[in-house]
Parts: C-alpha cells; sequence; structure tokens
C-alpha cells in the first residue's frame, strides 16, 4: 500500500507548500477538459519550477509507485492530460526561454511556455515559428508536442513532430535524457526525441524543446472561396499546389452547415461571400521574397480557377483585419457548435486522393444511421485531416444523442479504415479513442508499442491507461491506477 502522505511530505519539502495542491477547490481545474465529458482523480497536483524539481517528482513517485500525469495548458480533445489517480505535474512553472539563435533558425523554450509567447518570441527575433492552433493563447509548448499538434499551418510547415531539433525528457526513474541539440543533422544512433513526441507522456515528460524557426513572410494573401462539392475543392487545391508550390501555406474546408452556424452564433460575423455554395474553402499564401505581393499571386490564381469553372465565387482580404475575420470563420466553429447540442467528434485523416469519397461515404452513412443529424465537417483539407463533427437533430435530447457516440465511432472509423486513414489524426487517442486504436490499429505495431512502454516505464506509472488499449487479465496488477 502507498504511503500517500509520506509522499506529500516528501514532495512539499522540495517543491513548498505552495506548489502541491490537494484541497478540492484547487484541483478542479486540473481534473476535467475543455469538452467536459469525463473528470478525473488525483492525490495532488504539484508544479515544479524547473527540469530538476520535475525529475525529483518523478522519482519519488516512481519510489512509491504512484502514477504521473504531466498537463500543460489541459486544451485537449481526448481525454490524455486527465488523471486517473495519482500525481499531476503542471509544467505552468517550466516558462524560460532559454535561447534564441537567429543563425541557426532556432530557439529552445521550457515545456509550460504558451504557444503564443513562442510565437512571440520568434517574431522578435525576426523569424516564425509557424505551429498554429485554435487555443495557442492558453496551450503550452510541451502539451503540443507530446501530442504532435498540427494545426492550420501543417500544409507548409508539417506538425509539430516536424517542427522539433531536441529535447530534454524526464524518464519514469527520474533520470533526465537532455537532447537539446539543434542539428538537423545527427545519425549518432537512434533518433531517441520521436518516441516522446506524440507518446501523449506515456513514456517520458518533456521539459524543454529545440524548435526550429523559419523566414517571416513578408506578405500573405487570404481568401475565401465558394465551391460546388468536395471534389471541386480537392481540384482547386491541386491546381493551387502545383502553381504555388511551397507558397500556398493553408487550405482549410468547410460544410455549408457550419458557415451557417458560424453566422448565427459568432457576434460580429458577416458573410463572406453573396449567395450560396455547395463547400468552402479558406486558401492562404505567403511569400519571403521582398519583390512578391501574395495578393496578386492568388488573386491571378483564383481568377484562372473561375475562369476554368473550378469556382463558383471568391473574395480576397483587401485587409490584415478582413483576413482575420475571415480566418476567424474557420477557427471559431469548434466552439459555435456547443450552440447547436451535442456534438459527437471525429478526427481523422485519410489520403488527400480519397477525401471527397471519405466525405460523402460517411456523410451519408450517418444521416441515414439518424435522420435529422447534421454534419459538421471542417478542417484542414490540404493534409487530409478532417474534423467530421456530427451535431445533434434539432428538439432530440443531448445526452440520448452522446449515448450514439459508439455507434458513429463505428461507422465513421470504419469508413476511414477501409480508405487506409487513420482514426487519430492530430488531437491523439488519450482515453477517448484508447479502445479504438486496439481495433483498427495493426497488431505488430501494438506489440511494439506494449514493447517499448515496458522498456521505458516497466512500473506502468507515467500517465497509465492512456493511448495503449488495456488488457487486463483475471488477477492482474496494473500499478499507478488506484492512487
Amino acid at each position: 500500500m502507498t504511503d500517500a502522505p509520506a509522499l506529500l511530505t516528501r514532495l512539499t519539502e522540495r517543491l513548498g507548500r505552495a506548489h502541491v495542491l490537494t484541497d478540492a477547490a484547487d484541483l478542479a481545474p486540473y481534473l476535467s477538459e475543455t469538452r467536459g465529458l469525463r473528470r478525473g482523480h488525483a492525490l495532488a497536483v504539484v508544479r515544479p519550477a524547473d527540469t530538476a524539481e520535475v525529475a525529483f517528482t518523478v522519482r519519488a513517485c516512481a519510489e512509491a509507485g504512484v502514477a504521473v500525469v504531466a498537463q500543460g495548458g489541459n486544451t485537449g480533445h481526448v481525454g490524455g492530460g486527465l488523471p486517473q489517480g495519482g500525481i499531476v505535474v503542471s509544467m505552468a512553472r517550466l516558462t524560460r526561454l532559454r535561447a534564441v539563435d537567429p543563425v541557426n533558425a532556432s530557439i529552445t523554450v521550457e515545456a509550460g511556455m504558451v504557444l503564443s509567447e513562442v510565437q512571440a518570441a520568434a517574431e522578435a527575433a525576426g523569424m516564425l515559428f509557424p505551429l498554429s492552433l485554435a487555443s495557442e493563447g492558453s496551450c503550452r509548448i510541451g502539451g503540443n508536442l507530446s501530442t504532435n499538434a498540427g494545426g492550420t499551418a501543417v500544409l507548409a510547415y508539417g506538425n509539430a513532430r516536424d517542427l522539433v531539433l531536441g529535447l530534454e525528457v524526464v524518464l519514469a526513474d527520474g533520470r533526465v535524457w537532455n537532447g537539446l541539440k539543434g542539428l538537423r543533422k545527427d545519425n549518432a544512433g537512434y533518433d531517441l526525441k520521436h518516441l516522446f513526441l506524440g507518446s501523449e507522456g506515456t513514456l517520458g515528460l518533456i521539459t524543454a524543446a529545440v524548435l526550429k524557426l523559419h523566414p517571416r513572410p513578408l506578405s500573405r494573401a487570404v481568401a475565401f472561396v465558394g465551391l460546388a462539392s468536395a471534389e471541386a475543392a480537392l481540384g482547386l487545391f491541386r491546381a493551387l499546389r502545383d502553381e504555388a508550390g511551397a507558397a500556398l501555406t493553408a487550405f482549410e474546408y468547410m460544410v455549408p452547415f457550419g458557415l451557417e452556424i458560424v453566422l448565427r452564433h459568432r457576434a460580429g460575423a458577416r458573410p463572406p461571400l453573396a449567395g450560396s455554395h455547395g463547400a468552402y474553402a479558406l486558401v492562404e499564401v505567403s511569400t519571403t521574397r521582398p519583390d512578391e505581393d501574395a495578393g496578386e499571386f492568388l488573386a491571378a490564381m483564383l481568377a484562372r480557377a473561375h475562369g476554368e469553372d473550378r469556382i463558383g465565387d471568391a473574395a480576397l482580404a483587401s485587409s490584415e483585419a478582413q483576413a482575420r475575420d475571415f480566418w476567424d470563420l474557420r477557427e471559431s466553429l469548434s466552439e459555435v457548435q456547443k450552440a447547436e447540442g451535442g456534438s459527437i467528434k471525429h478526427d481523422v485523416s485519410v489520403p488527400l486522393s480519397r477525401l471527397p469519397e471519405f466525405l460523402d461515404r460517411a456523410t451519408r452513412a450517418c444521416e441515414a444511421a439518424l435522420p435529422g443529424l447534421r454534419v459538421c465537417a471542417f478542417g484542414h483539407f490540404g493534409d487530409g485531416n478532417i474534423h467530421f463533427n456530427l451535431s445533434q437533430p434539432v428538439g432530440m435530447d443531448r445526452a440520448a444523442f452522446l449515448a450514439l457516440w459508439e455507434p458513429f465511432n463505428r461507422i465513421v472509423h470504419d469508413i476511414v479504415y477501409a480508405l487506409d486513414g487513420s482514426i487519430a489524426a492530430e488531437h491523439g487517442v488519450g482515453l477517448l479513442k484508447r479502445e479504438e486504436l486496439g481495433r483498427y490499429a495493426d497488431p505488430v505495431a501494438l506489440d511494439l508499442m506494449r514493447t517499448l512502454k515496458a522498456a521505458l516505464d516497466p512500473r506502468n506509472i507515467l500517465n497509465p491507461g492512456k493511448v495503449l488499449p488495456i488488457k487486463v487479465l483475471p488477477g492482474e496488477v496494473r500499478p499507478g491506477f488506484d492512487v
């Protein structure tokens, strides 16, 4: 039996009473995510000030056999940061900007820095850190890396994984791996950082990172485009990609219902186009060349697309304020869905060539399964990632609708699987999709994941019960669950 009082005393002596939280009111913000679908429980929340204190905390918990759950901004969507007992290690005090190297095009930051603060530090150095999410004002970079966050700039710059040069990680026994090298070429053995990126804190706790910076665009242009269908959106994307290449920095997709509810519920939102269309795209082009005007370039491409009947209508933002308004139509979509009642959400990806087929098949299948259901599909069309969300029929009981989450998982995820896609595109697995992973993942892949988990966390104290499907045998003891 774990001696919880002794552990808390040990942590308090090192971190200070103000940073070991045990009162229910103090714990509450750490025990639920934004969606509020489930609630966790914890023995305490600790707030270490630096890597040494994180290492001390993990080592003390390992010796006591107590689970450790790292938490950043707690903005996740799949329950990955919710504790199922044990100690929550908040990274909120690890906020130092350790170094900026414009020549190496890199920045070294601690895991608790808010994403927007990392962006601002890069901008102050005349550079760009391109990771961008709707929650960038509150999510923290350690959480972004541990979930391999995607966002709106993946098309041009890649996922969070693609923006990392090196990591500092506290391991399950409290040792610290110092992999903070700003190298773009390093073949000295296994590339260990990729074990921890996207592992949701189940293999180690990221405490700092060396991140890639990019040249800051000197000109950008944003347009809102009306199209006949998803197939037409794919045709436009291919045409723009072929002509613009790396200058095409975003291609976001929305179905008509998505735009409808944004205009209905978002204060100040105005229709970007006259009339209605079968699908919509938000397109962004940017350039770092001083002799190029992104607006002229995008306008010319859209004019050619219109002449070829690829698009129905388009509005090119005439100012930075209007560009922000166009982006707000897309980025506020998740929030306004709440006003339409319950929402069953799917974060999936399929090969780009099969996106229209997925949208058609999944829409028809879901609408047939529940008359009156409203499909709210939107997302990062250019990299094959769609948030295939389902809003409840008007007037239906919210709880009754949300009780259908698993049947709709079967419909949507079976189609994703048939199209060689992924049921977890950018939000991770966490608790929400843990057993779904067991249903769809390759068995050999699952065996390899379990082997890695057992090797790096043999006592199963790091975020236990997340990501990997649980196989509990009669009489099996699973450390880390009951404290």
